[in-house]
């Protein structure tokens, strides 16, 4: 009796049984059944019955045909009201199946939206929570994996030298306390642009967005890395005309800065680097070009992943985290805009494209 097209069934067949039986009832308590034409009169001898009418007919067929019809009209009130029921209750029962599975922790779950306008809405709602939920623990799968992997090595580097110097194989100098203290800041390191990233694309990262002058953010950005760029021989240029975006400019500083130090990280000696920017359709276009590497056609929709890096044989150390443009790509997702790579080929350079809504 608790389900809902049982209640529905009997509802649809109670309310046809009401409508009959009062129709019954108000024809079987009028005054005139059995009443010939002449009201109040009696047929006088020879007088035959006017059984033309309706109301000449005899009270007990007309009892028994409206008792006919009105069991009739339950059963088909029953069976019409089952039918509809259970058409519509058949997208709650959906519903309750998925969210029994999600439940058992298949998240890959999805319902068909059918049914009325509120069940379709009902159902899309339930299918965008099933995939953030997926989404979020895709994170946290991978965040995990992550962290395992990366956090392996220098805490393994870490332990053998302690272990090394535990058992007197070589003395703690000032030499060996120097590479500890450069492990432990690479782990810093790692552990908070994991953070970073995690909340990035989470959606959670803090942005305190307001209208921010890009050309005096670039011009910062670039003297920053300029001691830098000299220490290599790389050249540094921009040509930034007066540009205003709607954005958080501790965010895109570190944004450009994470773009600046991997172009300078694959940019030999006697190269360039340069910053420009324009304004179309309501957006600003911040590209980064250097005059580096480069990126084979496969390598541009990798190099956003998480700890990917161009060259192999780098080690940590000489190539970064790994996470610097992955953060990049989250920070600028996270501002409601997009990063593009792209390349001419190995040895001929690279540049990343933002695109920011305009102030």
């Amino acid at each position: 009796m608790n389900r809902l097209w049982v209640r529905l069934s009997l509802m649809i067949g109670g309310v046809l049984f009401l409508v009959f039986f009062l129709q019954f009832l108000s024809i079987m308590t009028s005054p005139d059944i059995g009443q010939p034409p002449g009201i109040g009169e009696q047929p006088g001898a020879g007088q035959p019955l006017d059984d033309g009418g309706p109301m000449a007919a005899d009270p007990a067929e007309i009892a028994r045909r409206l008792v006919n019809f009105m069991a009739l009209s339950v059963v088909v009130g029953l069976g019409a009201g089952i039918v509809i029921a259970r058409i519509v209750s058949a997208p709650i029962s959906d519903l309750t199946k998925a969210a029994h599975r999600i439940g058992r922790g298949d998240l890959e779950v999805r319902v068909n939206a059918r049914g009325s306008q509120e069940m379709v809405e009902l159902a899309g709602t339930f299918n965008k929570m099933a995939a953030d939920l997926q989404h979020a623990e895709t994170l946290r799968n991978n965040l995990m994996a992550d962290v395992s992997h990366e956090l392996r090595t220098p805490l393994t580097v870490l332990e053998g030298n302690l272990r090394a110097v535990l058992d007197h194989v070589y003395t703690l100098d000032e030499a060996e306390i120097a590479n500890l203290y450069g492990q432990t800041r690479h782990l810093i390191r790692l552990v908070s642009d994991l953070r970073e990233l995690a909340l990035a694309e989470a959606h959670q990262l803090p942005l305190e967005r307001q209208p921010t002058d890009l050309a005096a953010l670039v011009s910062e950005t670039l003297q920053a890395i300029e001691p830098l760029a000299a220490e290599k021989g790389v050249r540094l240029m921009h040509d930034m005309p007066q540009l205003s975006a709607v954005a958080d400019p501790i965010r895109i500083r570190q944004v450009l800065f994470n773009l600046l130090s991997n172009a300078l990280r694959h940019t030999p000696a006697g190269g360039e680097i340069s910053i420009s920017g324009a304004v179309a359709a309501g957006q600003v276009h911040l590209t980064v070009a250097d005059t580096g590497e480069g990126l084979a056609p496969d390598q541009l929709a990798a190099v956003f992943d998480r700890f990917y890096r161009v060259d192999k044989s780098r080690s940590r150390d000489t190539g970064g985290t790994g996470l610097g443009l992955a953060i990049v790509k989250a920070i600028v997702e996270a501002h409601e805009g997009r990063i593009e790579a792209f390349s001419d080929g190995k040895g001929r350079g690279s540049r990343f494209v933002i695109t920011l809504p305009a102030a």
